[in-house]
């Protein structure tokens, strides 16, 4: 039969399917041009020759194995991902030697990649600016393009921007869009409709998981689908340090200004009924008083301006109630000096005095938060001076009036037939507050177990433990040859397809066998 063509003897083990010692492969035949060449002593480029005595395979763009000229083969063949269409790299990204997904080379290199948000050219990264240290956008902000500064967004402007779910225009709560452009659960008396990224996963649906956000690559998608690669559980069962809900502040100036309103910095005394006992179709608190006023108040029309945005009359601010965990369980915010809206609003305009100690007196604030009716609810409040606490729609509690600091509570079981409450479903509750007298101010809110299901996501790439679809985890994934590179893949090594001289490779043919014509050393096999 000859020598074969490189001049070397001619293996007589080669083609009888069995892989030994010198063979880089044996497909069972000594043919050139099948993957396997004729003399077993290398895999032909392009080929795989996984099983010995069986045919070898072409390589193919898209088949996760990166082989022949391609540089990448992250499973498919879509470009913009970090591997092209014909399983080349792209610039800003960095794929696995082996096959695999890509990811971004590096946070700061000005080219958005993998799961980066953003990329506004700071060197050094820094926090605070709208594109955090890892590439992600921070909260109220976008940036349009990548190497230019981060912009700030603004809620209200009917354009959902950036972070933003939305944006309806309006400062209103339980209209589906909250002030803060996030979406809002959509209930009616205990019946939902999935909305993914309100923060809520309802019952009986088919979300499975729900971060509060429609962004990708932190866990949960736009989708509330569980993303790999990230570790995520229920807040239910392992319950947060804080409960933050969102609240909106509306700022007065006191009757005893030039065009001050009515209805504040004008009485005194405790007074229940102000109210009506349910909610009006707006979800705003409906006025009882007939006759055109009251102790403390002054006919509807006045009052329809404690909630709403009115021109002239009143400034809103939208921010968040932060509730910290306590030893029993429960959620509370307790803060006796009261004043969220000191050097904003008509005093910011210089439209109105800091009074008693310096103070922004005059205003009211609306809170709302749903959760799944259990059974075993109780919320309690301590405040001055309007405060009333409604149960899907329904009044619960009531310490109307211009009054120090008053305590009430509301157990939901023992009134769960007179709110309509079934266990199981999802309910909201509202929190009303005015503050309309320059003496003292205070709101504490205590919720206990008030429990809705959401999900907390982490990234486990940096863990130090192997979780798919990661290939390596080292704890730091600072890259370098034969370490894990950042993403949680494979850098560049020994058995990567790869010769790499100058790391003393002379050799590298894909793999970590030792008794091929590449040792698993990548220098040339001796047998």
């Amino acid at each position: 039969m000859g020598d074969p063509p490189d001049g070397k003897p001619e293996d007589l083990n080669c083609g009888t399917g069995t892989l030994q010692a010198g063979e880089a492969c044996d497909d069972g035949n000594r043919s050139d041009g099948d993957g396997c060449a004729a003399n077993c002593r290398n895999v032909e480029p392009g080929w795989f020759c996984d099983t010995p005595g069986a045919p070898c395979f072409a390589n193919i763009c898209g088949d996760g194995r990166r082989g022949g000229s391609e540089t990448c083969d992250d499973r498919n063949t879509t470009s913009g991902d970090g591997c092209s269409s014909q399983c080349a790299q792209e610039a800003g990204w960095v794929c696995a030697q082996n096959g695999g997904r890509c990811v971004a080379a590096r946070c700061g290199d000005g080219i958005i990649a993998g799961d980066e948000e953003c990329e506004d050219g700071n060197n050094p990264l820094a926090e605070g600016d709208g594109c955090g240290v890892t590439c992600r956008l921070e909260n109220g902000y976008k940036c349009p393009t990548a190497g230019q500064a981060c912009v700030p967004i603004r809620c209200g402007d009917t354009l959902t921007e950036g972070t933003e779910q939305c944006d309806d225009g309006n400062n209103d709560m339980g209209d589906g869009c909250s002030p803060l452009c996030t979406h809002e659960p959509r209930c009616t008396n205990g019946t939902c409709t999935a909305v993914c990224g309100d923060g809520l996963i309802l019952p009986g649906t088919n979300e499975e998981c729900d971060d509060g956000n429609q962004r990708n690559n932190d866990g949960c998608s736009s989708l509330c689908k569980l993303e790999p690669g990230f570790q995520c559980r229920l807040v239910e069962e392992v319950a947060p340090d804080t409960v933050k809900i969102p609240v909106v502040y509306r700022d007065f100036r006191g009757n005893d200004l030039s065009g001050g309103h009515v209805d504040f910095e004008n009485a005194n005394g405790a007074e229940t009924g102000i109210v009506a006992s349910l909610l009006g179709e707006d979800g705003k608190p409906v006025y009882a008083k007939t006759g055109g006023g009251s102790t403390t108040t002054h006919g509807a029309g006045p009052f329809s301006q404690w909630y709403k945005d009115t021109a002239g009359v009143n400034k809103t601010l939208v921010g968040t109630l932060t509730l910290e965990k306590q030893s029993n369980g429960a959620y509370q915010f307790d803060e006796p000096d009261f004043f969220p809206l000191d050097d904003k609003g008509w005093v910011a305009t210089g439209e109105e005095p800091e009074r008693n100690n310096q103070h922004n007196f005059s205003f009211t604030s609306e809170a709302r938060y749903w959760f799944e009716y259990k059974g075993t609810e109780v919320l309690e409040f301590r405040g001055d001076d309007d405060v009333w606490v409604f149960i899907n729609k329904h009044l619960a509690v009531d310490l109307g009036g211009v009054h120090s600091a008053l305590n009430g509570s509301v157990t939901l079981s023992q009134r769960a037939s007179q709110f309509g409450l079934e266990v199981g479903k999802v309910y909201e509750a509202v929190v009303f507050q005015a503050e309309r007298h320059t003496t003292a101010s205070s709101y504490k809110l205590t919720l206990t177990n008030f429990v809705s299901r959401r999900t907390d996501c982490e990234n486990t790439c940096g863990d130090g433990i192997v979780q798919s679809p990661e290939q390596c985890d080292d704890g730091t994934n600072a890259g370098g040859y034969g370490q894990c590179a950042p993403g949680c893949i494979l850098g560049p090594r020994c058995g990567d397809g790869i010769t790499q001289e100058d790391r003393g490779e002379s050799c590298d043919d894909g793999n970590q066998v030792n008794d091929d014509l590449c040792s698993n050393t990548c220098l040339p096999y001796i047998g």
